[in-house]
């Protein structure tokens, strides 16, 4: 894995703005800490961070051949077979890397290409002749990459942060993007980078830039078939696309890991991964917590017990990670920064330390996101809806705003508008309304929920410089489950049965059948206490952007009562209670440490 970023510009020389395209680069020193590279032409700059997983020597980028220069962050899955299908076509190779592979794709069958990969990747290939820029981000979204317009040109990276280092790109949140941020963050209208201007090139889309002309297009979607398997052929084939997803994402020339938490998706994971040679297995938990684990609706059980009867039943060597509760507090920050944004505050600072101890011992990791959105293993997929299910707290977010800011944002107007928006963008469905509505709520799982999880992911695991990859996020399974009905989908009426059911007999019951729960969280009053100081020290600035948008009296309330005060999750599952207060300390930091302009 890797960062990119580069500079179009039909109109101007860069040649003489190397220092800019160096600066953009360094801001993503942290996704790839093996090598830099940088290349140019006339009207182009590509800058180039790697992570060297495959072909440590050969892989060093940007590359170029026959008249065409690659840079690119991911993984192809299929590197070796389609290589042996290009040497058929004529080509030759230098390296064995999957870099050279890729773009000798492209240099055989252009913007067709696509149709070919298998992986995750966002890529740039620059046509020397021609002067144009080829832009493409695979199919699930798992790697990132943002773009802005300019007058005559793009800039582009991998992050926004990237993007923000131009001279020419201020810090700016228009009202809209703030608008966005407050009534569905931390999750994102895809597409849309908050930041004034910043757009992302969507999951499943591919851009040409060319001067005077620009083109995107949808390359891929899940698309509705008759399913016609029975239950015990679904699950059979459920069992081989996870299966193969699994095993292709074990290739590395580096040490390789998997997450266990004991649920059955890192479960099936680590089973697969484990069969294959010995593994090294991780989870994590915060110091102290058992002491205080608070029992839930959605969290039901502690994880340790879970963990334990897999490493025995693989035999794994499994080292459970451990945090102290005050690093959660002084790393939310480093959060925020790594993914440019208040975000999941706790949840993601947890999973930035989690990650640090992990690239100790390993550069690559396989980890269970995306089965929930695919099999429906959550709560709301049961119940009725008429807007994002996992935003349940829209009307209490607009009551912390103070009156002029509700008035201006109209954040349930808003909200409702992007809803409607993203059914209308689902492809056709048919069925009884019932199969139609939950062929929905499996659209926006994939296209909001499940990007917001991955993104989430890359920033945290990518800020220590450790890959982390998601089988589940397989286009072939995805294609596949899409077309599952729902009563197969939840077959003995318990969530992700038909996974559950495909791996029988692989698994051990006991963990098979376990309720599902989500990633951990620290119910400590350490960490409660830690991000109420923490919070009340902001609030003494006068000049917060906290003090600025919202009521005076709600927010000391909600500090004073530990986050109490707001009585449903900010978002999912996790965001109640303290883990708000450290939202709204990332929310403060971001406009004070990026220096926001409301525009």
């Amino acid at each position: 894995m890797c960062g990119i970023t580069g500079w179009v510009d039909f109109e101007r020389d860069l040649r003489g703005e190397i220092p800019q395209i160096i600066e953009m680069t360094n801001k993503l020193a942290h996704r790839g800490p093996d090598s830099e590279g940088i290349w140019g032409r006339k009207h182009v700059l590509f800058g180039h961070r790697r992570l060297a997983v495959i072909d440590l020597e050969g892989g060093k980028q940007p590359f170029e051949k026959n008249g065409y220069v690659i840079i690119y962050n991911g993984e192809l899955y299929n590197t070796d077979s389609l290589r042996e299908q290009l040497k058929k076509c004529g080509h030759t190779f230098s390296t064995t890397s999957d870099t050279e592979v890729l773009l000798t794709a492209f240099i055989e069958w252009q913007e067709e290409c696509i149709a070919y990969l298998d992986g995750i990747f966002a890529f740039a290939i620059w046509n020397i002749e021609k002067e144009s820029l080829f832009l493409c981000r695979d199919r699930l979204g798992v790697k990132p990459l943002f773009y802005k317009e300019t007058a005559a040109g793009l800039l582009f990276g991998s992050e926004i942060k990237a993007l923000l280092a131009h001279k020419e790109v201020p810090a700016e949140v228009s009202l809209s993007g703030l608008t966005a941020l407050l009534s569905m963050g931390p999750s994102r209208i895809i597409g849309d980078g908050i930041f004034n201007g910043v757009k992302e090139l969507k999951p499943g889309h591919a851009m040409v830039v060319k001067k005077h002309q620009k083109t995107i297009w949808r390359y891929w979607t899940v698309r509705q078939c008759e399913h016609t398997h029975s239950i015990d052929e679904t699950a059979e084939h459920v069992r081989e696309l996870v299966t193969q997803a699994i095993q292709k994402q074990l290739v590395s020339d580096v040490p390789l890991c998997t997450f266990l938490s004991g649920g059955v998706d890192s479960s099936i994971i680590t089973a697969i991964a484990a069969s294959a040679a010995p593994l090294a297995t991780y989870s994590v938990g915060y110091e102290d917590n058992h002491r205080y684990f608070q029992k839930n609706a959605f969290q039901t059980t502690e994880d340790v017990y879970w963990i334990n009867l897999m490493s025995e039943a693989f035999t794994t060597k499994h080292k459970e990670v451990l945090l102290p509760q005050e690093e959660l507090i002084t790393h939310l920050e480093q959060a925020m920064l790594h993914k440019d944004m208040p975000s999941m505050a706790d949840i993601d600072s947890s999973l930035y330390l989690f990650s640090r101890e992990i690239k100790k011992d390993f550069t690559v990791a396989l980890s269970g996101e995306c089965a929930d959105e695919l099999f429906g293993g959550y709560p709301w997929f049961y119940e009725d809806y008429t807007s994002f299910p996992w935003i349940r707290s829209i009307k209490a977010r607009e009551q912390l705003l103070n009156v002029d800011w509700r008035e201006r944002l109209q954040l349930s107007s808003f909200l409702e508008e992007t809803f409607h928006h993203a059914v209308n963008e689902a492809p056709a469905m048919t069925g009884t309304a019932s199969e139609v509505r939950h062929q929905q709520l499996f659209y926006l799982n994939q296209q909001y929920f499940m990007q917001t999880l991955l993104e989430r992911k890359d920033r945290m695991t990518m800020a220590q410089g450790l890959e982390v990859r998601v089988p589940f996020a397989d286009h072939a399974l995805v294609e596949y489950v899409w077309n599952i009905p729902w009563e197969m989908k939840h077959i003995n009426n318990q969530e992700k049965g038909i996974l559950r059911k495909a791996f029988e007999g692989i698994v051990p019951d006991e963990v098979l059948h376990r309720k599902k729960n989500p990633y951990p969280k620290t119910y400590h009053p350490h960490y409660t206490e830690g991000v109420q100081n923490l919070l009340k020290k902001l609030l003494q600035n006068k000049d917060s952007i906290l003090h600025e948008l919202f009521e005076k009296n709600k927010i000391e309330a909600l500090v004073n009562s530990g986050g109490d005060s707001f009585d449903v999750p900010w978002f999912g599952q996790l965001m109640a209670g303290p883990q708000l207060l450290a939202y709204f300390i990332q929310f403060h930091l971001w406009f004070e440490r990026y220096r926001i302009n409301i525009v």
